[in-house]
Order: structure tokens, then C-alpha cells, then sequence
């Protein structure tokens, strides 16, 4: 195919504003696959996708389109297109909304030429559609503004024109008007991708050149490296590099995609498609990296490159079933999924488990759902927390910790009650913008202070408008502690946490209020106690389940009644020193969800 007729674009869009379905449309109109055949979301492969209509892992796909041209002049070429019926080839990226993975979504932007910015008629610009754009921006891709849904019924879609207009800076008649659902202005999406977007540069008789922006484990093939060619091209047998791994492999397959890995003879300059190894560790082939012949005359990495770091953590347990099991189930949850990180720990309450990284609560959420569905497996998974940095200075532990900048969107009339939340939770003011009605809050904030309960807050305060997206910027020292607790004297890890000094008292005292109403009574009185360094701040007493011992007396001498009364005050004594309390685990996940 020539470069002129190839288009690479992908769908930017917040979560839920239809951009796998607007897939699913343009696979119809191009004949990709037939309207009899398709399904929803067609281009998400994972039940859990399907069920929350939401794109976890990217999808490429290629698409064949018949354009009549009409004299049109392609405005980027600035070439003119005589009337003719010209066949393109459209590589689509359908790419994730949520923050957790902007990533693998930057690498995305950085294989294309242009993006489609997807916008919901009902909801307007939302936190991710902006922290999208403006990855897209910084990648200088050509931006083709669409609203979706504009079949539904009381929408005011013109205010939504006007905001998107004032977002981009540009005349409101440049803005598309979509149905996904039902296909309506989907083909005029596909010629102005045709129109707008520039064909990409390269040479096929250069150095080789390619970017990853994805790679997934399939058990026949091995890893399969997702790629965009810049320069060169790449056939079987040849040897290549991997620039950031300095690992060599001979290639196997390259191909492209439609609906399914379809292999080819040569992979060129401008092309998206994948190549094969038969590499087994996904770790050995890592998105972002740029792969090279390997021959004297290497090419320079693609800049941009780095490993995914995990910022959440929390424990994994197998509810009576064997660790082994969880052990292998996470191993091959891993062959597709390398930004999942585990070790293995052991705790006196849950016996053995792993110790789990994350990108963020979703990754975590999913990560879960696959092991208990596909392994058929029954977790405890401890509270979240972030990962802080520890340094030991003159004998006593400091702390860094991640910070973000925080984008929250919301209607003018919420800006008080949200500014409040965000102030409440250590945010640091820096900006306001203004679209339209809309206002645009610029924060930065410990991470720590909105990965758990900061989202359902922001929705309760803001009557479910407001939006936020979030980038780690950078660690921090700050007043931090650690909070140990102790039940009857045994210090209880799994309830361990980290705090800001201004809120160790309070989050003290919320903790031994919970341990004193969902521990059970026992035979002895139960000291709770929250310590920090050594120093008791708060401290709750769960008083000992009471047997009537004199039930069987029937009248007699009064010292009887109280020689039974002094010996089990005695027995309680020594049970309060000796005994030990077992803490069932519904306790730990009811003190978690707290």
C-alpha cells in the first residue's frame, strides 16, 4: 500500500463516552467484518470489559476503505485528489480511557497521526477527555473533534459544540455529530480521518525502525510485539534488536491485524502490524521500547521510553485454599499483564500470600475479579496504599511520598464544595480555567489522599458531575507516621498504616473504635491499642464475655458465692496474660472497607 492511502488514528475519549462502539460502527461501514456477525464492543477481548463498557487493554485493528474522493484536497498534503474511487488502509487504535493506564495510551498517540477526540453529548468534556488531549497535543497529532450520541433525546448538543470549540480553539462547523449506536455521521468520521489526518512519513529503504506500544502473550506464538514501523521494513528471518533490553531474536512472523493476526510477507514504513519471536517472557519485550536491525548502523530509541511503575499496593490471600494455587493463578495472569508485580509474604492472620503492585484501584479491581473468575479462586485483598519512601535519618523514619497533579472538571455551581474536599485532603491550590459552564480545577495532592474514597466524595459532593484525571509528578517528605496496632499486646500488621501527623489522633481513635465493635468477646478483657514510635494515642477495652459461675449455688453461706466469684477473676487474669485472640477474617475486610 502506498504511504498516501495509509491513515493511523486512534479514539481518545473519558470512560463510557462510547469510543469502542464508534468502533464497532466504523468495522461495519468499512466491511471489516459484517453487521450479521458483530458484536458489542468487538474490539474488547475480556468479559469484564463487555460487563462495565469499559477498554482495559488496547485493541489495533486494520480496516480497508473505498473513499470517492470528489475532488477533495487533502489539507496536511496539500494535495488535490481528483474524483475517483481510491482504496485506504485505516489503522485504528482503540485506546484506554481510565488513568491507570495513560501509558500504554501514550505510546499509543505516539504510533498514530491523528486522533479522534470522542465527546458524549449528555456529559460533555469530561477529566480524562482533557488529560487525553493533551497527550495527544504534546505528540502533535491532527485532532478530529466528534460528538457522540446525539441521537438521544433532551440534550442541549450545542452547548457541548461550544465547549469543545472553546476547548480547541477552533469554528464550531468543525465538529462532528455522531450516533455510535446507531451509525449516523459515521462515514463523514471516516473521510474527514481520510482528509485531515497526514499519511506517514518513512522510507522503506531505510535504517529499521519500529516503536512497541503494546505486547500481549499468546500461547502458540509466544510474546507478540504490537509495532508502528517509522522507517524500513521487516521480514522473516531477519535478526533485530531491542534497544532498551539489548536483547537479539530472529523474527518468526509479522503480520497484521484484522480481528485476528494475519500474517504477511513484509512489514514497511508507515505500517502498524506485529511481530513474533517466539519469545516467552513479556518482561523481555517492553512497550515503549524501539526495536533496530541488528547491524552496525543502529538507529536512536524513540524518546518517551520507561517501565511502568506500580503506585499501589495491597495483599493478596487465598480464603482456605492453597498459596500454591494463587502463586501459579498470578504467574499467568502475568504472561499478559507485565505491570503486575508480586512477592511473596506471610502473615499470622492469613497464612501465606503476595504482597501485589498496581497502576492504580482499577488495575487492582481487575486484577482481583480475574483471579477470583478465571481460577475460580476466593480472596481477602488487604487496603489499599500507596508506596512510600523510607529513610532512616538520626534513628527515626521519614517518609516520601507520591504526589499528583489533579484536574477535576465540574459545572461553576459545585466549585465551593469541591475546593473544600480537595483542601481537606492536603491539596495544594495552582489554577482555575473556565469552558463555558464548566469550570476546570488545577490541584496537586498526596496520591494517597484520593485512591480510596476521594472519587465517591467528589461525585457525592458535585450531585455526580465533577470528573477528575490524575499524574504522578513527583515524592515528597512529609509529616508522616506509621500507626501500629496492637490486639491483647500482639502488634497486628495487616492493620498497619501510614498517616499524616494532623491526622493521627483522629484516624487512632476511628481505628480502635472499629477493632472494639467487630472483635469478638472473649472469656478476658482485650486491650486495644493504636502506638506510634513506641507512644500509646489510643486505646479501647472490648470487656470479657461474663459466665455466671454461681448459677448452680442454691442458697448457703455467702462465702461460697464469693470463692467462686475471686477464682474466676483469677482465671480471667491469667487468660488475660496467656490467651490469645484470633481475629476471624471478616474482621479484617470489614476494618478494610472502613
Amino acid at each position: 500500500m502506498n504511504l498516501e492511502n495509509i491513515r493511523n488514528f486512534c479514539i481518545i475519549a473519558h470512560v463510557d463516552h462510547g469510543k469502542s462502539t464508534l468502533a464497532d460502527r466504523m468495522l461495519e461501514v468499512t466491511g471489516t467484518i459484517s453487521k450479521e456477525k458483530i458484536k458489542p464492543q468487538m474490539l474488547d477481548t475480556m468479559d469484564i470489559e463487555r460487563e462495565r463498557g469499559i477498554t482495559i487493554k488496547l485493541q489495533p485493528v486494520t480496516m480497508n476503505y473505498e473513499y470517492n474522493s470528489k475532488n477533495t484536497i487533502n489539507e496536511n498534503l496539500k494535495l488535490k485528489i481528483e474524483n475517483s474511487n481510491l482504496e485506504y488502509t485505516l489503522n485504528l487504535i482503540d485506546t484506554p480511557g481510565h488513568v491507570d493506564f495513560s501509558y500504554e495510551v501514550s505510546r499509543s498517540l505516539k504510533a498514530v497521526e491523528g486522533a479522534i477526540l470522542l465527546v458524549d453529548a449528555t456529559k460533555g468534556i469530561q477529566a480524562q477527555t482533557l488529560a487525553n488531549l493533551h497527550l495527544a497535543r504534546e505528540n502533535n497529532l491532527t485532532i478530529v473533534p466528534v460528538i457522540n450520541k446525539v441521537d438521544l433525546e433532551n440534550i442541549d448538543v450545542e452547548k457541548v459544540v461550544g465547549e469543545i470549540a472553546d476547548l480547541l480553539e477552533i469554528n464550531p462547523d468543525e465538529i462532528l455529530k455522531v450516533s455510535a449506536k446507531t451509525g449516523e455521521g459515521v462515514e463523514k468520521v471516516l473521510e474527514e480521518i481520510i482528509k485531515k489526518v497526514p499519511s506517514p512519513s518513512g522510507k522503506s529503504e531505510g535504517n529499521f525502525k519500529a516503536l512497541i506500544f503494546d505486547s500481549v502473550y499468546d500461547i502458540y506464538r509466544g510474546v507478540v510485539a504490537y509495532v508502528r514501523v517509522f522507517n524500513g521494513e521487516l521480514s522473516v528471518g531477519a535478526k533485530i534488536k531491542f534497544l532498551a533490553t539489548n536483547k537479539i531474536e530472529e523474527v518468526r512472523e509479522v503480520g497484521e491485524f484484522k480481528l485476528k493476526y494475519e500474517p504477511i510477507k513484509i512489514l514497511k514504513a508507515g505500517e502498524i502490524g506485529y511481530i513474533t519471536t517466539g519469545a516467552k517472557d513479556l518482561s523481555e519485550i517492553l512497550v515503549g521500547d524501539t526495536i533496530s536491525l541488528d547491524s552496525p548502523d543502529l538507529v536512536s530509541p524513540i524518546t518517551g521510553f520507561k517501565k511502568p511503575q506500580p503506585m499501589v499496593f495491597a495483599s493478596i490471600y487465598s480464603n482456605g485454599d492453597d498459596a500454591n494455587l494463587l502463586r501459579k493463578s498470578l504467574e499467568k495472569l502475568k504472561l499478559n499483564d507485565s505491570s503486575l508485580v508480586f512477592s511473596p509474604e506471610n502473615s499470622l492472620s492469613f497464612g501465606y500470600g503476595f504482597r501485589c503492585g498496581f497502576l492504580g484501584l482499577l488495575h487492582l479491581e481487575i486484577t482481583k475479579v480475574r483471579l477470583e473468575r478465571e481460577y475460580n479462586l476466593d480472596l481477602i485483598v488487604t487496603q489499599p496504599q500507596v508506596y512510600y519512601q523510607k529513610n532512616l535519618t538520626e534513628g527515626k523514619e521519614e517518609y516520601k511520598e507520591p504526589w499528583v497533579n489533579l484536574e477535576i472538571i465540574t459545572p461553576k455551581q459545585y466549585l465551593g464544595p469541591i475546593m473544600e474536599l480537595a483542601q481537606n485532603k492536603r491539596g495544594v491550590y495552582k489554577d482555575t480555567k473556565f469552558i463555558l459552564e464548566k469550570a476546570i480545577l488545577f490541584y496537586e495532592i498526596p496520591l494517597s489522599e484520593i485512591i480510596i474514597d476521594f472519587y465517591d466524595k467528589l461525585k457525592s459532593v458535585s450531585s455526580g458531575y465533577a470528573s477528575q484525571n490524575y499524574v504522578i509528578i513527583d515524592w515528597r517528605p512529609g509529616d508522616l507516621v506509621k500507626l501500629d496496632i496492637m490486639v491483647a499486646g500482639e502488634k497486628i500488621e495487616e492493620f498497619s498504616r501510614i498517616v499524616p501527623c494532623s491526622h493521627m489522633q483522629g484516624e487512632a481513635q476511628k481505628i480502635a473504635l472499629k477493632l472494639k465493635d467487630l472483635i469478638p468477646r472473649q472469656m478476658f478483657e482485650i486491650a486495644i491499642q493504636v502506638a506510634t514510635g513506641g507512644k500509646i494515642i489510643a486505646r479501647e477495652n472490648i470487656s470479657a464475655m461474663k459466665k455466671d459461675v454461681t448459677a448452680k449455688l442454691y442458697g448457703g453461706d455467702v462465702t461460697r458465692k464469693n470463692k467462686l466469684l475471686k477464682k474466676q477473676a483469677k482465671g480471667k487474669k491469667r487468660m488475660k496474660t496467656f490467651g490469645r485472640v484470633e481475629i476471624p477474617s471478616d474482621v479484617f475486610i470489614d476494618l478494610l472497607k472502613s
